[in-house]
């Protein structure tokens, strides 16, 4: 069935108004010389029971779902419990987007407010916005915001940050000049190379961004890090993928960073297909920085009778402003998914936060150490501390193999680190979360030393 909301007395309307005859004349813009002849190999239309079948058959390969998944890097299974999605389904959530209107918007806004001070408290930073589309563009905007603090246009990203974050900085940066955006690849521990990187970053340099933790699961040491930067005047940007690790590692504010960003999946919502992801984002109580906060900020206030109320304070965005003053185009605040971080964090509370935390580490060491000690086996990096993500060399050289291997037995071994990079091609990046049972971890490590 076709959904043509439009009539054809509709249509004609339309185009009286801007002057033209025919639909075909609203693309005139497009040369003809990159049009698009011919027909589309779409199969034809199916009725709707015809189509319901062909659903089923296509969900019947969906074998998905008899896996045990240790892959992480950058997004994580945690529990979600049902409540979450029974609250997100209220009509007044379900479809929110950004709250121009406060009169009939303060649940919504109140919502957004409370998802502020969340990662407030999360990153130990006392200034958060109304959130990102996800991590890769909160970092990418976080090295936009420090260029125009410090009026460079020079980041230095250590190769310990999310290689797919990186990629999203380049492509933000990219515009600027050939060197806007500096790599400088990880240390033998998996963490940021501290010598290296303070070669790297010089006057010109408006930020340094590292992994907090590292992409390959060690932490940084961020009071380093912070003085190599503004030892140069640099801000410090740390870069989050899972932010459970925040419940027993100091907030990175703590620790001597400007600005704080990542991603709140693991928090908000399962795994799905790569999304839908949030990004967190927060920095320094400095009016400066206040201005410079891309998207939009979402503050408590009253009314003229003196009664709380909820408003957006702060929105330097495109749609705000003028395109040439705008700290961004971010255009929606990802409010469902924000609400759903904002529901979460509510129903575990600090010491529930915590419970979970310990329970990931916990299992990731007890796994780690039974990998360990079967033959063929030994660290991917140099040993350093790291919350419930580590790397391992495996048995006869390729993580490419074993991770087919597993498959065939329903278990997702984690992440091949040779598609990131062909030198770690004999490393695995495992994760671990409060999901795994004792039973999966010895499965996983008896899987593992079957493989010859």
């Amino acid at each position: 069935m076709r959904y043509l909301p439009h009539t054809e007395a509709e249509i004609a309307e339309m185009l009286r108004a801007v002057g033209r005859s025919a639909l075909d004349q609203l693309f005139d813009t497009i040369p003809e010389a990159v049009r698009f002849r011919g027909n589309l190999r779409v199969d034809p239309a199916l009725d709707e029971a015809a189509l319901m079948r062909h659903l089923r058959e296509l969900a019947e390969k969906n074998t998905g779902a008899s896996f045990t998944s240790f892959l992480g890097a950058g997004m994580y299974s945690h529990h979600i419990p049902p409540a979450v999605d029974q609250l997100l389904l209220r009509s007044e959530f379900y479809t929110a987007y950004t709250p121009y209107q406060p009169e009939v918007s303060q649940g919504t806004l109140q919502a957004i407010w409370e998802f502020q001070t969340i990662v407030s408290e999360l990153y130990g930073l006392p200034l958060a916005n109304a959130s990102l589309y996800d991590g890769a563009s909160a970092a990418a905007e976080a090295a936009l915001m420090a260029c125009r603090l410090t009026r460079r246009d020079r980041v230095v990203v250590s190769g310990c940050v999310h290689p797919e974050y990186r990629a999203t900085i380049r492509t933000y940066l990219g515009g600027r000049n050939a060197d806007a955006c500096v790599e400088v690849p990880a240390g033998s521990d998996g963490r940021a190379h501290g010598a290296a990187l303070a070669d790297a970053v010089d006057g010109q340099t408006a930020a340094l961004l590292v992994g907090y933790p590292s992409f390959y699961g060690p932490l940084n040491d961020l009071p380093r890090l912070a003085e190599v930067a503004h030892g140069r005047e640099a801000l410090l940007v740390a870069v989050n993928s899972e932010p459970y690790a925040l419940a027993l590692a100091e907030a990175p504010g703590a620790l001597g960073a400007d600005i704080a960003v990542g991603e709140g999946q693991p928090i908000a919502c399962p795994p799905q297909l790569g999304g839908p992801g949030v990004g967190l984002f927060a920095c320094r109580d400095e009016r400066r920085f206040l201005q410079q906060l891309p998207g939009r900020i979402c503050s408590e206030t009253v009314d003229a009778n003196g009664r709380r109320g909820y408003v957006l304070t702060l929105s330097t965005r495109e749609q705000h402003i003028r395109r040439e003053r705008a700290t961004s185009n971010i255009c929606t605040n990802q409010g469902l998914v924000a609400l759903a971080l904002t529901i979460r964090m509510s129903l575990l509370g600090e010491s529930g936060f915590v419970a979970v935390a310990e329970r990931c580490l916990s299992k990731a060491r007890y796994l780690r150490s039974a990998i360990l000690g079967l033959r063929g086996y030994a660290p991917g990096f140099d040993e350093a501390p790291f919350f419930n993500e580590f790397a391992v060399r495996v048995r006869g050289g390729s993580a490419a193999r074993v991770v087919e291997a597993l498959e065939q037995r329903g278990i997702v071994a984690g992440l091949d680190l040779g598609r990131v990079d062909a030198s770690l091609a004999d490393r695995l990046l495992i994760a671990v979360t409060e999901n795994h049972r004792r039973e999966d971890l010895d499965e996983f490590v008896a899987a593992l030393d079957s493989i010859p």
